[in-house]
């Protein structure tokens, strides 16, 4: 089931993003990633729509929206390659005609991810925070 998060879940979605985030990305310090956790949970959670996708009480991946930018799309490492990610995106692609992320380039299972779900590489930058050079990309209903 999808729903909108609950502000009391905050926690539990810092803790997901924090492990999903160390897993997938190896070429980025670890500290970095817990640098990051208090704005996680007092900013970019807070000031975005986020919905978690649930299956027997037990979260298993989050997406979060802002502004036509998906800043946030994660899945617990236990459930990945099963249909959550895609279930997330598609939820949210059913109530934008277009959708924005970014993705690093040493990411490739995620770059592969998103251009099976339709998205396109538009562009690339230095991300500032870590330095590592992301691809943006766009998804337009057709």
């Amino acid at each position: 089931m999808i729903r909108k998060m609950n502000t009391v879940e905050v926690d539990t979605l810092v803790s997901l993003w924090f492990k999903s985030s160390v897993k997938a990305h190896n070429f980025i310090p670890e500290d970095f990633w817990q640098s990051q956790i208090l704005a996680m949970k007092e900013s970019y959670l807070p000031n975005s729509d986020t919905y978690i996708y649930e299956e027997n009480n037990h979260i298993l991946g989050f997406i979060s929206y802002h502004q036509g930018f998906v800043p946030a799309l994660f899945v617990s490492p236990n459930a990945q390659s099963q249909g959550v990610g895609s279930k997330l995106l598609n939820f949210i692609k059913q109530r934008h005609n277009q959708l924005q992320l970014a993705v690093y380039v040493q990411n490739h299972r995620a770059h592969s991810f998103y251009q099976s779900q339709g998205f396109k590489d538009f562009d690339r930058q230095l991300c500032e925070q870590t330095e590592h050079e992301e691809i943006l990309m766009e998804w337009r209903k057709t």
